[in-house]
């Protein structure tokens, strides 16, 4: 990552898209992301040099509520020579990154139970704005939100051929997927569901601990972050809660050390540098904030276009510093100093987004509404 950015980075190459609202992934000599195209959510791979269409495969119907345009808003997982990708309403495939070929897939709905309803009635989680969350592959597994309320909240795939290893317990999920961490010394995925914080073994899907945390229509969208032992979700009515997880004797315990609503995330997930936390305010501002106290150490106004309930920013920390690209498409580098906000340089590089990019050798892979571009940091 260097030092500073250039003052007009170089765009290496562009490729037109169709509205998504999910992030470009990169692997294996490829770009993948999802799209609308021709009314449907369909799945993408270019080569990385040249930004040249390798494939493309359409995976289900998009889906468009009040929220947004009609399309995806996953992100893809590339691992090794397969891509895994999903639909808003719960279509989960595995495809052959070299040619797109299907290897596997599932539907939620049909095979696990999960219940997918969109803006209608007390839906909740992403039973009413689809399933945005991203899988996340251990070893030779891949574990999914999949919703089922059957006992398949979470499932856990064989990566290689879908096989089912494990399935636990009934929430909706939120719209973020699960993170895998260790905490008190055993290996667990963490889940930000609409009914609350979970945790459940990777091993074999045993529920270890669990934090009930209500919002209106189960509206949580953050990632959850770990430090030192300590979980972080935030929600737009719940705050921004801190719980620190331990273990006595066999016993999980998982107990809320801070809860500060006037820290309210709402939609952009933060990161964490050292001991301190950094993301997007409810007062459209950026905050840094202690995570074992939850004192806010300091907050900056002026980055961010959207309202004070929809602005945005994505995070890339890169040892003491963080990219921060802006809803409105500017790319701002900082010092992650928890003394003050340092900014050390920006620079437009997109349109408006919600999307976060990926960064490779130097290069930096991002989107908005109408086009992908490859932007060179590092010459």
């Amino acid at each position: 990552m260097p030092q500073t950015l250039p003052a007009t980075p170089e765009v290496v190459w562009e490729h037109s898209v169709g509205f998504g609202l999910g992030s470009p992934v990169v692997g294996s000599g490829v770009v993948c992301y999802l799209d609308n195209q021709d009314g449907k959510e369909t799945v993408h791979a270019l080569a990385l040099a040249s930004g040249e269409e390798k494939w493309r495969v359409p995976l289900a119907t998009a889906f468009q509520d009040t929220q947004s345009a009609a399309g995806p808003r996953s992100t893809p997982v590339i691992d090794g020579d397969r891509v895994y990708a999903q639909s808003c309403a719960g279509e989960f495939g595995c495809l052959d990154l070299a040619h797109g070929k299907p290897v596997w897939g599932v539907n939620f709905v049909r095979d696990f139970g999960a219940v997918f309803f969109g803006e209608r009635g007390a839906a909740v989680g992403a039973s009413r704005h689809g399933y945005t969350g991203c899988p996340v592959i251990d070893g030779d597994r891949i574990l999914v939100g999949v919703g089922g309320t059957n006992g398949a909240s979470v499932v856990c795939f064989g990566k290689s051929d879908g096989r089912v290893i494990w399935k636990s317990q009934d929430d909706v999920p939120g719209h973020s997927g699960p993170v895998l961490t260790t905490l008190a010394g055993v290996k667990q995925a963490v889940s930000f569901t609409a009914a609350g914080v979970m945790a459940v073994a990777a091993r074999d899907g045993a529920l270890l601990w669990r934090l009930p945390i209500k919002s209106s229509i189960g509206r949580h969208i953050t990632t959850p972050v770990i430090v030192n032992g300590v979980v972080l979700v935030a929600s737009h009515q719940a705050g921004l809660v801190a719980i620190r997880v331990s273990r006595e004797g066999g016993a999980f315990k998982a107990e809320p050390i801070w809860a500060a609503k006037d820290l309210a995330i709402n939609f952009s997930s933060p990161v964490a540098v050292g001991d301190w936390l950094y993301g997007v305010g409810p007062a459209r501002n950026l905050v840094c904030v202690e995570v074992e106290s939850g004192k806010l150490l300091w907050s900056k106004d002026g980055y961010f276009r959207g309202s004070a309930g929809s602005a945005y920013a994505s995070f890339l920390v890169f040892g003491d510093r963080v990219l921060m690209l802006t809803d409105g498409g500017e790319l701002v580098l900082l010092a992650a100093d928890p003394k003050a906000c340092r900014e050390l340089s920006r620079a437009q590089v997109c349109g408006a987004n919600w999307c976060n990019p990926a960064y490779a050798e130097g290069r930096l892979y991002l989107r908005d509404a109408k086009t992908l571009r490859c932007v060179r940091l590092i010459p």
